[in-house]
């Protein structure tokens, strides 16, 4: 008998074809690309762009004429050469410069204040562990449905009994803290602070404080940007509250502004002068905080 002999091996299986690539090839391919915004995309954000500033510049051009010239019909878009008497204007009415100085003072005791304490009650909330969190996050929270009008009265006679009536200490005090700093720091701590950072600062000895100022700030200092450009813009722009506490003796800038263009008619262009140079220092504010917000969105955007 003869041996079986063994089966002949098989032959290599030929290598694929290269061919276009699939789907999937393509996606993976495009996804480092950079998406190119067309003619249309353009010219949706210049028109943006023009309707967001035009009211500025419409205060540029009002500033700069006189009453006269805003009557006409159809009024001109051009600026005109009147901007330095009407800033004259402005300081001869009313003491716009002691009204500057009272509002950056109190504008900026506010945000200070602000950021600082919604930062640290927003650290609390987000990520301590004590007894009654809850509640008093939703006590917290809670109190934004309550119209600011209705504790203006006992808040009043709450500022007459320290004897504060016409301080600028009657307008900061109040704002010092805010409900939606606090649920707004707690929300941007919850998603950007990790749980990981914190104890394994624990285990290093860190206290609480040291975790807050070496460890939470940092990572909060973009929200606490856009808080602190908020809350100034807030306490820059109020006119109820300061006209109730304060006179026209120790004026904000919103409060000396109703003092400009007095008379049977009022004069349109001192009262933008007096706007645009209440203006400013909000565009000053926001120069400053600017990148930090821009830093702030793009973090989020890499995160997600």
């Amino acid at each position: 008998m003869t041996a079986l002999a063994d089966p002949p091996a098989a032959p290599p299986a030929p290598a694929p074809a290269a061919g276009p690539p699939g789907p999937g090839r393509r996606r993976r391919s495009g996804a480092g690309r950079t998406l190119k915004a067309g003619p249309l995309a353009y010219a949706v954000l210049i028109l943006a762009v023009l309707v967001s500033a035009f009211p500025f510049y419409w205060t540029i051009v009002a500033a700069s004429r006189t009453n006269a010239d805003l009557a006409q019909v159809p009024p001109s878009l051009v600026p005109g050469p009147h901007l330095i008497r009407n800033f004259e204007a402005v300081l001869a009415e009313a003491d716009i410069g002691k009204a500057l100085l009272n509002s950056l003072i109190v504008s900026g005791s506010i945000t200070v204040g602000t950021v600082l304490c919604c930062t640290l009650a927003g650290f609390a909330f987000a990520k301590l562990r004590f007894r009654g969190r809850g509640a008093l996050l939703a006590i917290t929270v809670g109190t934004m449905m309550i119209p600011p009008q209705l504790g203006v009265i006992p808040l009043f006679m709450l500022i007459a009994e320290l004897q504060w009536v016409n301080q600028l200490q009657s307008v900061i005090l109040p704002g010092l803290v805010s409900a939606f700093g606090v649920f707004f720091m707690r929300q941007y701590l919850v998603q950007s602070l990790p749980d990981e950072l914190i104890e394994a600062a624990r285990v290093d000895g860190a206290s609480t404080a040291r975790i807050f100022w070496s460890i939470v700030v940092p990572i909060a200092r973009p929200g606490m940007a856009v808080l602190g450009l908020l809350t100034f813009m807030a306490a820059w722009n109020d006119f109820f509250w300061p006209i109730v506490a304060l006179s026209s003796q120790e004026p904000t800038v919103q409060v000396a502004l109703r003092q400009l263009g007095g008379g049977y008619v009022h004069d349109q262009s001192v009262i933008m002068a007096g706007t645009l140079l209440g203006t400013l220092p909000v565009l000053l504010v926001f120069g400053l905080l600017g990148r930090q917000i821009v830093g702030g969105i793009m973090q989020g955007a890499v995160k997600g």
